[in-house]
């Protein structure tokens, strides 16, 4: 069974990928099961400076998924590419994807040129989900103008495989994706989280501290497959699949919805030992359905 994807030229041993926020830096679970196993790795979202992030509580439970307004806690870019990279690099030879965050678009360009210097670095994943504090909070990734915007500044700094990661709190999100590819991506991926929120009834007041978080996980599935679906049916550059994702027969959906890699995200949370569970369940599932080869089905739906 042929598992090989190639990503923008970046070849992937398998289209199994751990998505940003929830598999660390990727050296955290290399103790556990050789990571190796993996087609890539999305590290944990970069900022400029190093973030704590938003107070506690930060997670809600949620039937089938979960509520997260964790607030971008890291380390920085400096310590990304000079001690995170090269630490992960000792011990993992697949495609490493720094996802990068900002919140104008000096922050985007700066964080992307520096990781596009990182020689351990394989792909850029540029999150537009972040609050625009230049232009009233609204999230770049809610505007086609601003996502573009994003796209051309980062564009101009990065040589490496440029990829867009998409907010699913749209109304038209083909628009958004197409704003991004004319600008200059390379590809997108998506979605991230759904904005939601849960109360504390014995309490009065929000579980997390935050008013509202990223909603994210099984439930979102459906949700995630549809977009995948619109954005690959009318864009011309490779796609991620992410959200709700846990099993190999999930990622079959996805590349049949059109995606080139899948990207597994919170169910890392529940189920620590998932992707590796995915990897080694994809062939069997392959013959299950006669498929030889994984890149024949894709966008077949």
């Amino acid at each position: 069974m042929v598992t090989k994807v190639n990503l923008c030229g970046i070849p992937l041993a398998n289209p199994v990928v751990p998505a940003s926020g929830t598999f660390g830096f990727g050296t955290e679970m290399a103790s556990v099961y050789d990571i190796n196993v993996l087609g890539g790795i999305s590290l944990k979202g970069t900022t400029l400076e190093e973030r704590f992030g938003n107070e506690c509580p930060r997670i809600a439970e949620c039937p089938d998924g979960m509520i997260n307004s964790v607030g971008l806690q890291n380390p920085g870019i400096d310590a990304l590419v000079s001690e995170k990279v090269p630490q992960l690099r000792k011990i993992y030879n697949g495609a490493v994807i720094a996802n990068i965050s900002g919140f104008s678009i000096d922050e985007y360009e700066k964080c992307c040129a520096r990781a596009n210097g990182c020689p351990g670095i394989d792909i850029i994943e540029v999150n537009v989900s972040c609050p625009n504090v230049h232009g009233g909070g609204m999230a770049f990734g809610t505007s086609a103008e601003a996502a573009a915007s994003v796209t051309a500044a980062v564009r101009k700094v990065c040589t490496k495989p440029l990829f867009i990661k998409l907010s699913p709190n749209v109304t038209d999100i083909v628009t958004i994706a197409r704003a991004c590819q004319d600008a200059g991506a390379d590809g997108l991926t998506l979605i991230n989280t759904i904005l939601g929120m849960r109360i504390d009834i014995a309490r009065r007041r929000t579980v997390t501290a935050n008013r509202y978080g990223g909603f994210s996980g099984r439930a979102v599935f459906p949700v995630a497959l549809r977009m995948v679906n619109q954005v690959a049916g009318e864009c011309s550059i490779p796609v991620m699949g992410c959200g709700g994702v846990s099993c190999a027969s999930d990622v079959i959906e996805m590349i049949m919805a059109g995606a080139t890699a899948v990207q597994v995200g919170a169910e890392n949370l529940r189920n620590p030992m998932v992707c590796k569970q995915i990897v080694e369940d994809l062939p069997a599932v392959m013959e299950k359905y006669g498929i030889n080869d994984i890149n024949e089905i894709r966008g077949i739906v």
